[in-house]
């Protein structure tokens, strides 16, 4: 079947850096200094990270977003609609000074291109943990925040998170799609999943590669520069 759809991971596949070990804790970091004078750094963090739980096992019932909330302001003891702003604040103000944990990979932007350019869909299939302000900031710091993409996925969009395969193919059911259609291109097991609903995928690896979780074996394998050769053949 002919792929009609080209879906990119974004961090550590675009962007480079190591989001476990070196982005999350600077991320954390800055977010705690920002909200101490409501919430406890020492618990401000593992609130978050419920939080988090919540988004991955989303069942599809409600968006990311939703799912994070009910669990989240509960455990910090304020209202949503009183700290929502101050958490906005800070991806507005604040967020942008993680970009130095981060490097921009060269043939980014020129994958990209070439899947616009060769006629795919193409959306940016990111773990949907983060507001769309936070992944907005990531993409410009890819140098590829400027492209008309199908779908960039983000917690208020999404209603499951990787590895679930709701959600990949919930982005499938929206781009009107079949599994065997699309292409996903990532650097770690959670991306390459997709292979268990009937897509075809890549894999960069990274920093976050571990190859021995990675089942399904990718269909393909190399680096953004062999991405980029694949799609002039297709």
């Amino acid at each position: 079947m002919t792929l009609k759809a080209i879906l990119f991971d974004l961090d550590g596949t675009l962007l480079e850096h190591d989001m476990r070990n070196d982005f999350i804790p600077h991320y954390f970091a800055l977010l705690s200094k920002h909200m101490a004078a409501w919430i406890p750094p020492d618990k401000l963090a593992p609130s978050v990270m419920r939080g988090a739980d919540a988004v991955t096992n989303n069942d599809g019932s409600r968006t990311n977003e939703e799912a994070f909330a009910e669990v989240f302001y509960p455990l910090i003891g304020y209202p949503r609609e009183e700290m929502e702003p101050r958490f906005m604040d800070f991806y507005t103000r604040v967020f942008p000074a993680l970009r130095q944990y981060t490097t921009s990979k060269p043939d980014a932007r020129l994958a990209v291109q070439t899947a616009f350019d060769k006629g795919f869909d193409v959306v940016i299939a990111t773990n949907p943990h983060f507001p769309d302000i936070a992944t907005q900031h990531r993409l410009a710091w890819a140098g590829v925040a400027d492209f008309p993409y199908r779908k960039v996925t983000t917690y208020e969009n999404s209603h499951f998170a990787k590895p679930s395969l709701g959600y990949y193919q919930e982005i499938l059911d929206e781009l009107g799609c079949a599994p065997e259609e699309a292409l996903m291109i990532g650097d770690e097991a959670m991306d390459m999943v997709a292979a268990r609903l009937g897509c075809a995928t890549f894999l960069v690896p990274g920093p976050a590669t571990k190859m021995e979780e990675i089942d399904p074996p990718p269909t393909y394998r190399g680096a953004l520069a062999d991405v980029i050769a694949l799609l002039h053949t297709l």
